[in-house]
């Protein structure tokens, strides 16, 4: 396989953060013996953007965002104005979807922030794109940042939506901000009960958590045992892209293994919707206060959204998913 880098440096501010991202454009280059392209993810999304993102939703400003606090409630502000930057429409029910947290003395609110994107052939077809940004907040004295888990998941899903609001797909794309994930699946589980459309027209939920870090360069796609049909679009891919995509991580005889019920997927799944779940194995900073930006391996993080959103166009492609 070769390789051609096109390298650039781009210093970005956001609020407190400065951040300096170094962004490479893959480009397709011929095998010289066979004369076939063997590369094909051009640089699709925005680095500089995707970087800044992620470096913002899991800065110290924002305490670890988890559901009810205000960390939480200006994690919400940004995807929301994310959103409304790209004009990406909304339901009649308007841009969020509020649940309630539990049994509690003190009532709390969760929110689930929602734009879309119409198809331009099958617009009556939807594909839910999604990912939590809520994490766990502070401890004691101790902040929680989850940067992998999962600024990473919500950065990439506001490149993922710019890239199509630009690129219009031909199903209708639901981009779905999940909050409460760490409370127990709530938002994901809220929304799945309360689906803005009829469950029959939801085709496919892809669900990203935990993509920006992996000393073996690997990253899973889970869910192909549930769906093996989905399990060729995903191959077709691999060619395309220098991250290793592993199967796997979805199999019940795994047993805590099993990623089936662990991510927002898993309310889709048992809803009978088909998924694909994009994540990484645990590393050693998972849910410690130590799952910080400067951990994050940026050259892969960039591969794996690129990966994902050439997963997704080729799905897109298929008038039917068999």
């Amino acid at each position: 396989m070769i390789m051609v880098l096109r390298c650039f440096k781009t210093v970005i501010y956001s609020g407190a953060i400065l951040v300096m991202v170094v962004a490479c454009k893959n480009k397709a280059s011929k095998n010289p013996d066979t004369g076939k392209k063997t590369l094909t993810v051009a640089a699709g999304l925005d680095s500089a953007s995707l970087i800044n993102d992620l470096a913002y939703l899991s800065s110290e400003a924002l305490g670890g965002r988890e559901t009810g606090t205000p960390g939480n409630a200006l994690a919400q502000a940004y995807i929301t104005r994310r959103f409304d930057s790209l004009q990406l429409k909304q339901f009649d029910s308007g841009r969020f979807q509020s649940f309630p947290l539990g049994n509690r003395s003190t009532p709390i609110t969760g929110k689930n922030i929602i734009g879309i994107i119409p198809g331009t052939t099958y617009p009556d077809k939807y594909y839910v794109i999604s990912a939590h940004y809520d994490h766990l907040g502070t401890k004691g004295d101790k902040i929680y940042f989850g940067a992998d888990d999962n600024a990473s998941g919500s950065a990439c899903l506001l490149a993922l939506a710019r890239y199509f609001k630009h690129h219009p797909p031909k199903h209708s794309f639901i981009f779905t901000s999940f909050d409460a994930e760490e409370k127990g699946l709530v938002g994901s589980r809220y929304f799945v009960g309360h689906l803005p459309v009829d469950s029959t027209k939801v085709l496919l939920n892809v669900n990203m958590d935990m993509v920006s870090r992996n000393d073996k360069n690997e990253i899973y796609a889970s869910g192909t045992w549930h769906y093996p049909f989905l399990k060729k679009y995903v191959d077709s891919i691999k060619p395309l892209t220098s991250v290793t995509v592993s199967f796997g991580h979805d199999n019940p005889s795994e047993g805590h293994n099993d990623w089936t019920n662990q991510s927002d997927h898993y309310p889709f799944h048992k809803a009978k919707i088909p998924y694909l779940y994009f994540g990484v194995e645990d590393h050693p900073d998972y849910h410690k206060p130590t799952d910080t930006f400067d951990k994050v391996d940026k050259g892969f993080y960039f591969r794996v959204c690129n990966m994902i959103r050439e997963t997704i166009v080729v799905l897109d492609r298929q008038e039917k998913l068999q």
